[in-house]
C-alpha cells in the first residue's frame, strides 16, 4: 500500500505511519496549495494523533535538469508546516482533543480535531481529524506479481483498503502569503512524522510505493539481501540522503527495478555502464514535485517526472491528487517507460472519490475493517494470471 506498514517500526507504531502525501493546486481557490498527510492505516473509531509527536510538511524550491545525474535539485530554502497535538481530553460524547498548526511565520493556529468548520489563520486553513481512507490498491496480487516474477493483475481487481479509514491533516495555502511572493513555481514536498522535544525522524514520505514497491523486496538485491532498508530509508533527511547507507538504497533500487522492467518481457530501460537503472537517480530524489503555476487537473502524478524524462515540457501541476490512480501510473511507467502500454491492477478508483471542495477527503466510513481482515485480504494467495 502506498506507505502504509513501510517498515518493521511503522508496524510497531500506527500513530507515527504516514500512509500517503499528497499535494495539488486547491480546485476551489487559484494561488492556494492543498498538502494532505494520512496517518495511522486502518484507523479504529476511537484512534487519535499521538500527543508525543510532531507531524510535519516540509517545502523546498526545486530545479529540474536535462544533464545527466540528479533529475530535479532541492534548493537551500525550506519552509515549514508543523503540527503538535495535545493528549485527548474525556468527554460524554468521546475524547476531544486540540491541536496547533505552526507555518513558516511562526504564528501558531489552534484548531480542534474533528471540527468540519474549517481553522482560518493567516493565508491558510486547516482540518486535522479521521477520515475515508482514499488510497486503492489490489494488494494480494501486487505481492503475487513480485512472488511469481509475472504480472498477475486481473480486470477486475479487489480494493485490500476498501472501507478503511485513517487520520488526515489537510492544510491549504495562500502560496504568496504563507511561503512568500517569490516561492515556486517547482517545489518539492515531503511529509515526515517526529519525535516531539528533541525531534528523532520516525517516518518520511515523498512520493507513493518507493519503500513497499520498489525498497521491500529484498530478494532481487544479491549486495543487500540480509537487510531491511525501510527503517533505516524512513530516518534519512529526504533532502540529504546519509552517505552511509545511499549505495544500499542505490543497489536495492537498481536490482527491483530491473525485476519491474522483466514484467512485459522486454527491457525499456537498459542500465548504464555503471549497472545503474535510469529511474534509479530519480527516485532516489524522494518528494513529490508540484508546479503551483498551474491549475488543478486530474490524472497529474508523475507527469512532471515522465515529460523531463521524455526531454519535453511538463503540462500539468504534477504533484498527486487524491483521486489519481497512482499504482497503474506507476507500474506503467516501471513496466513500460516513459509511455508505455497502460499497465492496471484493476482497481480504478477509492470506496468513494475525494471532493473538490475543502478539506477534499471523504467523511470516515461508519463500519471500517479491523486490522487483522485487511491483513489477512492482503495476503491472500492471487491466482496466476495476465495483466489486461
Amino acid at each position: 500500500m502506498a506507505d502504509h506498514f513501510s517498515g518493521p517500526r511503522a508496524l510497531a507504531d500506527p500513530a507515527s505511519d504516514i500512509t500517503d502525501v499528497f499535494t495539488f493546486p486547491s480546485p476551489e481557490r487559484p494561488g492556494h496549495l492543498v498538502l494532505v498527510m494520512n496517518v495511522f492505516p486502518i484507523a479504529a473509531p476511537t484512534a487519535l494523533f499521538s500527543d508525543a509527536l510532531s507531524y510535519r510538511f516540509r517545502l523546498r524550491p526545486v530545479t529540474a535538469r536535462t544533464d545527466a545525474g540528479t533529475p530535479f535539485v532541492a534548493g537551500a530554502d525550506e519552509w515549514r508546516i508543523d503540527f503538535g497535538f495535545q493528549a485527548p481530553v474525556a468527554s460524554l460524547g468521546g475524547a476531544t482533543q486540540a491541536g496547533t498548526c505552526t507555518p513558516p511565520s511562526g504564528a501558531q493556529v489552534p484548531f480542534r480535531v474533528g471540527d468540519e468548520q474549517p481553522t482560518e489563520g493567516t493565508g491558510l486553513r486547516i482540518f486535522a481529524g479521521q477520515r475515508l481512507d482514499p488510497f486503492f490498491i489490489d494488494l494480494a496480487a501486487e505481492s503475487a506479481n513480485h512472488a511469481l516474477e509475472q504480472l498477475t493483475f486481473k480486470t477486475h481487481g479487489v480494493n485490500t483498503g476498501e472501507g478503511a479509514n485513517c487520520l488526515s491533516i489537510v492544510v491549504e495555502l495562500d502560496v504568496a502569503t504563507v511561503l512568500g511572493p517569490g516561492a515556486g513555481p517547482l517545489l518539492a514536498v515531503v511529509g515526515e512524522t517526529l519525535t516531539s522535544g528533541h525531534p528523532v525522524r520516525l517516518e518520511r514520505m515523498g512520493r507513493p510505493e518507493i519503500k513497499n514497491f520498489t525498497l521491500q523486496d529484498r530478494k532481487f538485491d544479491r549486495l543487500n539481501s540480509d537487510l531491511e532498508l525501510r527503517d533505516l530509508y524512513n530516518a534519512e533527511d529526504a533532502f540529504h540522503l546519509s552517505e552511509d547507507y545511499i549505495e544500499a538504497y542505490r543497489a536495492r533500487l537498481n536490482a527491483n527495478l530491473a525485476f519491474f522492467d522483466r514484467l512485459d518481457d522486454r527491457t525499456d530501460w537498459p542500465p548504464d555502464k555503471h549497472g545503474n537503472h535510469p529511474l534509479t537517480e530519480l527516485l532516489l530524489g524522494d518528494f513529490l514535485v508540484v508546479d503551483t503555476s498551474k491549475p488543478f487537473t486530474d490524472g497529474a502524478f508523475l507527469e512532471i517526472e515522465r515529460a523531463l524524462l521524455a526531454g519535453r515540457p511538463h503540462t500539468t501541476c504534477g504533484g498527486r491528487p487524491l483521486n489519481d490512480d497512482i499504482v497503474d501510473i506507476f507500474y506503467t511507467l516501471l513496466v513500460g517507460g516513459v509511455d508505455g502500454a497502460p499497465i492496471s491492477d484493476g482497481v480504478d478508483h477509492a470506496t468513494q472519490p475525494a471532493g473538490r471542495s475543502f478539506p477534499y477527503l471523504c467523511s470516515p466510513s461508519l463500519e471500517p475493517p479491523d486490522l487483522a481482515s485487511v491483513l489477512a485480504a492482503a495476503a491472500a494467495p492471487a491466482e496466476e494470471g495476465a495483466s489486461s
